[in-house]
């Protein structure tokens, strides 16, 4: 397996909207996306462009979803977790699998529209990490 790029960094929010105008506001923030449904997942999200990657905003769709859990904990919000680019989703899941990493469930489709899937926490020193392919082409 190859680390890819840094593709975003998962922030959870209570309101997208007000995270959006807070990155507008302090950060300048310009290219900000239309944030949309993710039901499968249980999310809305929002990506914010940054010059070498993105930020995307998450916030609970209902009570079921696994940030309001997050957001019961930290009910300002905060950083949720990183999403890293592989090649191939297969590949990397057993990889991790082979050194000894706690996969979260199986591959499925994100936001970016390519398979994802993430890695506990424990492995990465209380980190959350996701694992996305990179669009085809984007090797």
């Amino acid at each position: 397996m190859k680390l890819g790029r840094l593709n975003h960094v998962g922030v959870a929010t209570p309101s997208i909207a007000k995270s959006i105008e807070t990155y507008r506001l302090l950060l300048g923030a310009e290219k900000i996306g239309e944030p949309f449904d993710l039901p499968a997942q249980g999310v809305k999200v929002c990506f914010v462009d940054a010059p070498n990657t993105q930020i995307e905003l998450i916030e609970p769709y209902d009570e079921t979803s696994p940030i309001a859990g997050f957001l019961k904990k930290n009910p300002a919000g905060g950083q949720h977790h990183v999403c890293f680019e592989v090649p191939d989703i297969h590949e990397a899941v057993a990889h991790m699998k082979a050194n000894g990493a706690t996969v979260l469930g199986e591959p499925r489709i994100g936001a970016h529209g390519t398979p994802i899937v993430f890695v506990h926490p424990k492995d990465f020193g209380g980190m959350l990490v996701e694992l996305m392919e990179s669009p085809k082409g984007d090797h």
